[in-house]
């Protein structure tokens, strides 16, 4: 399930970094699609280090085969995960746009 998560947080990484919407809606849906299945098993996610899987998903969203994609400013992603795991498995579920955005405001922008 840490690879589940990690591609969730790298998906919703890579949609924040593209700045053209045909290209982050596929990332978005992407997240989407890992986020039913960390919800579809929450009892797998118990336990899980969520800086150390963002660490990775950041360091996986920042490939360099990406980078002629990649349309944002350029981005300083928080060394700490601005998600906490809960907020995946959670009664009313975890808004992926909303998530996105998140990360865009987490960064620092240079």
């Amino acid at each position: 399930m840490s690879r589940t998560v990690r591609t969730l947080l790298a998906n919703l990484v890579k949609a924040a970094l593209m700045s053209e919407d045909r290209a982050s809606a596929l990332w978005r849906e992407e997240a989407a699609q890992a986020l039913a299945s960390v919800r579809a098993r929450p009892e797998a996610v118990e336990g899980l280090k969520i800086d150390g899987l963002w660490s990775l998903a950041v360091r996986e969203a920042e490939a360099p085969d990406l980078r002629a994609e990649e349309g944002q400013v350029s981005f300083t992603l928080p060394v700490d995960c601005p998600f906490a795991l809960g907020e995946f498995v959670a009664q009313g579920g975890f808004d992926i746009d909303a998530g996105v955005e998140r990360v865009r405001k987490s960064a620092a922008t240079g």
